[in-house]
């Protein structure tokens, strides 16, 4: 929030007449500075809020607002400074306490950001945004019920806040609350078309929206990231000797679903051809999987308290020649990095299962069943097919080798085992419809889900009441380690996928383990994930075509048990002779679509869709 100021028509000739009155006060180059700001000329209007600040360093609206103009391009640590100056001269403004929240939450201290947030509630209890952002620390702290409360408390201030809303529908898909769910998916496609840039495009991931709207979403985000950069990197064309210098960029290398991926693929690199730097702006946790990945590069650059334009000079400095995004618009994002191009080819590659609708990204990697080339008109990235499937794999993945009875896990020692390991807002009610139908078909079969909050399970348990199912066979398996859950994932028949959000990480944990997937695919990439694995290791057969096939399908594997047992056989037999966990073969695929879009670019040829043909394999 900046000092208000009235913009006119006549705006260009009041900003020349100041220039050419050459201000002398303060209060001169503050008012001209404001007129560049309307204008977009942020570096001069920072100048000029810099030059009222050497004439009367106590000037609240300029600390505040050149510090927001600094929060907007990235540079934290200068924004916090003038925040803090300006907190002190005025405590009782509630505008710069929530602006001192946004950047302390940008530079990931949330429980200070918190402070500010609260403060600036209580000084301004009708300021929406600060109940928003309020909501925002708490869902990053797991509080889900306070997020809901305070998001709830933004939407009843200004209920055409496109932002709370949306929070507050992921919020309750997070918790499985369905109530108005068709509304809440309409509500947001609506807002996304009222309000372009305000709804995250990883948020129209989880909803059944199509790949146009998707499309819409990203690229509205991408123009407001690229708004905030006035740099931009120039590349010439280019051929050097030597190794490729490939950068990963991501906020999840530690102990997360997404290193667990790519981890393996990292140290099979080939070092002789590439030189691999990690950019890191995710959190140190001090796991063997932290150290595993560390290890793994070349050199590993912790960015966590590097500001986004320090950040894009590095890589620039570094001369990387191909960046990967691993993160995408995922929550923790920290895309502003890439906008000004500090590589000559940028890539969303693995960790981001949508369009980033953005000039600055070349490539996005994918594979023919996730996105076939006809939908290339739906991402702004050229899709470039790896010969099997997108997703890498771990195939030094630990299983314990204890292994659990069902009674230990609460299961029926007799009755069918479905699951689904999905987090919980990829669960809809219309899948979920399906779930509890099978088990008023199969007698004494549970649904096997993952622990969560109690007020989540009572959700669950009521919506399963109301299909007529007794709420005791929906059974939650607490949080173990991974090598202990991929153990124990044997002791399930069936699991079952989700849309319009597939399985994932999970779907590959689930196969890598020997326990068969079902899964229907939808319209969009990242619902069709698991197909694309089931195709890598052989079992086209468990790819439904429709939601009906899907339910029927389900339901004769649960009464047939040889049916099932030979799909079990063909999946333990699969893991090796099939592509899916041959790490090896796969890293020589994306090695060569790195190398082809390198060649390209220096060839001064515009990037375009391309495959990647398979690599023999072990």
């Amino acid at each position: 929030m900046s000092d208000p100021g009235a913009y006119s028509p006549s705006q260009a000739d009041r900003v020349n007449e100041a220039r050419r009155a050459e201000p002398k006060s303060a209060s001169e180059h503050f008012a001209l500075a404001n007129l560049l700001r309307d204008q977009g000329a942020i570096d001069a209007a920072m100048a000029e809020y810099r030059r009222t600040l050497v004439g009367d360093p106590d000037h609240v609206a300029a600390l505040n607002n050149l510090a927001n103009l600094l929060s907007g391009q990235g540079k934290l640590e200068e924004a916090l400074q003038h925040y803090r100056r300006a907190v002190q001269l005025r405590p009782g403004s509630a505008e710069i306490h929530y602006n001192f929240g946004n950047a302390l939450m940008r530079r990931g201290r949330l429980d200070e950001a918190a402070i500010h947030y609260i403060r600036a509630a209580s000084l301004k209890p009708d300021l929406a945004d600060a109940h928003y952002s309020l909501a925002n620390v708490f869902a990053r702290h797991g509080h889900l019920e306070n997020a809901i409360a305070a998001c709830r408390q933004a939407v009843a201030i200004r209920p055409d806040f496109p932002e709370a809303f949306a929070q507050l529908a992921m919020l309750k898909m997070q918790t499985c609350d369905w109530q108005d769910a068709q509304a809440t998916a309409e509500r947001m496609l609506v807002l996304t078309r009222q309000s372009p840039g305000s709804i995250p495009p990883a948020d129209l991931l989880c909803f059944d929206v199509s790949a146009s709207d998707q499309l819409y979403a990203a690229r509205a985000w991408a123009k407001k990231l690229e708004e905030r950069s006035a740099a931009r990197y120039r590349h010439e064309p280019r051929t050097r000797s030597g190794k490729l210098r490939l950068g990963y960029l991501s906020a999840d290398l530690y102990m997360h679903p997404l290193a667990h991926l790519v981890v393996d693929m990292f140290e099979h690199h080939d070092r002789a051809a590439f030189e691999v730097t990690a950019y890191s702006f995710g959190r140190d946790d001090g796991s063997a999987m932290r150290r595993r990945l560390e290890a793994a590069f070349d050199r590993f650059v912790d960015i966590r308290d590097i500001d986004d334009d320090q950040v894009t000079k590095k890589i620039y400095a570094d001369g990387i020649d191909v960046m990967v995004d691993l993160t995408g618009y995922a929550e923790s994002a920290r895309t502003g990095i890439l906008v000004p191009r500090p590589a000559p080819v940028q890539v969303n590659g693995i960790g981001y299962t949508g369009t980033m609708g953005a000039d600055f990204i070349d490539y996005i990697v994918a594979d023919a069943f996730v996105t076939p080339m006809d939908q290339q008109a739906f991402f702004t990235e050229r899709l470039v097919h790896l010969p099997h499937c997108y997703q890498p794999s771990d195939g030094k993945r630990e299983t314990a080798a204890q292994i659990r009875t069902r009674a230990e896990c609460g299961l029926p020692d007799n009755g069918f085992v479905f699951c689904c390991f999905n987090n919980r807002y990829k669960f809809t009610p219309r899948f979920f419809d399906v779930w509890m139908r099978l088990l008023s078909a199969v007698p004494k079969s549970v649904l096997w889900l993952l622990e969560t909050r109690d007020s989540v399970k009572d959700n669950l348990r009521r919506e399963a009441e109301r299909r007529g199912v007794a709420s005791e066979r929906l059974v939650f398996a607490p949080p173990v380690p991974l090598a202990e859950f991929l153990a124990s994932m044997h002791l399930a028949d069936l699991f079952l996928d989700t849309l319009p959000y597939n399985a994932h990480t999970t779907a590959n944990d689930a196969l890598w383990a020997g326990l068969p997937v079902l899964t229907c695919p939808g319209s969009t990439f990242a619902g069709r994930v698991a197909g694309s694995l089931l195709q890598a290791i052989g079992l086209p057969d468990l790819i439904a075509p429709t939601l009906e096939e899907y339910e029927r399908l389900a339901l004769r594997l649960a009464r047939e048990p040889a049916l099932l047992a030979g799909i079990r056989q063909k999946l333990a037999r699969n893991n090796a002779l099939e592509p899916l966990f041959d790490i090896a073969a796969y890293t020589r695929a994306i090695e060569a679509a790195y190398r082809q879009m390198w060649e390209r670019w220096c060839r001064g040829i515009a990037p375009e869709p391309f495959a990647v043909e398979a690599a023999s394999r072990r």
